[in-house]
């Protein structure tokens, strides 16, 4: 089994993880876990643990895992941002086909005040954009 370990374990924790060297080379054969640094995928930073100096080969390793890591939260957003679509049209579904009127009175202002706040943020958002392309042409003509 300790073949088949990797060289480094990632502790996931919030904004990042505690990274690991993984240790199966001692008197005892048991693994033990050095640990060597911690990491913050938000901004990238990289703090070794106590006095250690990270080699270059660590903090490569470190570095492709933040980026992997970044690159896997990024796609999560998306994907839950797309479950919260589902969500809406379940909602209006239960809205228009379940909901009693106590339920409606309970959940409506506080939806209207949800949507129309994110209808908001998206239109200025498209807008941006839109406005961002069209100069992009005016440019390159």
């Amino acid at each position: 089994m300790a073949g088949d370990l990797p060289e480094f374990y990632f502790r996931i924790r919030e904004n990042g993880a505690v990274v690991f060297r993984v240790d199966t080379e001692n008197r005892q054969r048991r693994i033990e876990l050095d640990e060597i640094a911690t990491v913050n995928v938000k901004n990238g930073n990289v703090k070794p643990h106590g006095d250690r100096k990270l080699t270059p080969d660590e903090m490569a390793v470190i570095q492709d895992w933040i980026v992997a890591r970044q690159a896997l939260l990024a796609e999560r957003d998306v994907d839950d941002i797309l479950r919260a679509v589902d969500h809406l049209n379940l909602t209006t579904q239960w809205v228009q086909a379940r909901a009693t009127e106590d339920q409606l009175e309970a959940v409506t202002d506080v939806l209207l005040l949800a949507m129309h706040d994110l209808r908001t943020v998206l239109v200025r958002k498209k807008a941006d954009r839109l406005m961002r392309a069209e100069g992009g042409k005016d440019a390159a003509e």
